[in-house]
């Protein structure tokens, strides 16, 4: 399972047990609200392990990115007609700012990282 439907169904998890844990409040039930304080515990350190890995994993692919050979914002015309341009420059990468790449690498603007100049 990947990072992403990890932290999914983590979130589902915690949704659950809070969900029951305010039913157990309501009816009073010591035992069962003290079972799930301790899951939400438990669930919720694993989402923040999960999250951090993520973002090692995003830092790391920028640094790749970053020490490739060439990079510059694509234009408009290129953005509007991607194939063309994925088969004209080999191992092309395209970064949008708004993807959680781009965020986590800072770009402002729409940005290709290949070996070679293009």
């Amino acid at each position: 399972m990947n990072l992403k439907q990890e932290l999914q169904t983590l979130n589902d998890k915690l949704d659950k047990f809070r969900r029951k844990l305010a039913a157990a409040e309501q009816r009073g039930d010591a035992t069962v609200i003290m079972q799930f304080k301790k899951e939400i515990a438990t669930v919720t350190k694993r989402i923040a392990s999960v999250k951090g890995q993520q973002s090692r994993e995003l830092s790391k692919e920028g640094v790749a990115l970053k020490a490739m050979g060439f990079k510059r914002v694509l234009t408009k015309a290129e953005q509007a007609d991607m194939g063309k341009l994925n088969k004209s420059v080999k191992g092309l990468v395209v970064v949008h700012p708004l993807t959680a790449l781009g965020r986590e690498m800072g770009i402002k603007e729409v940005t290709g990282f290949a070996p070679a100049k293009f």
